[in-house]
């Protein structure tokens, strides 16, 4: 199970350089990037990123929805 999330920082985890307080992983670094990037990826995709954690040491979960393209509207190989 992963380290989980805090209900304060819930609201701020795809905020860019946004890293929450972790004893394991704080040895692993980052810039508190990859969830700022993911989520300006999903909505360059006309979708949408949720977070969801019960709290700390309970896991994390990221739900992506993104909508299916049209078969009218794909550009076909000639």
């Amino acid at each position: 199970m992963g380290s989980g999330i805090t209900a304060e920082l819930l609201p701020h985890v795809f905020e860019k350089f946004r890293k929450g307080v972790t004893t394991q992983f704080d040895a692993l670094g980052g810039l508190g990037l990859g969830l700022a990037i993911a989520k300006h990826i999903v909505i360059l995709h006309g979708g949408t990123i949720s977070a969801f954690s019960p709290g700390p040491g309970q896991g994390a979960t990221f739900t992506v929805e993104l909508s299916l393209a049209r078969f009218g509207n794909r550009i076909r190989p000639s």
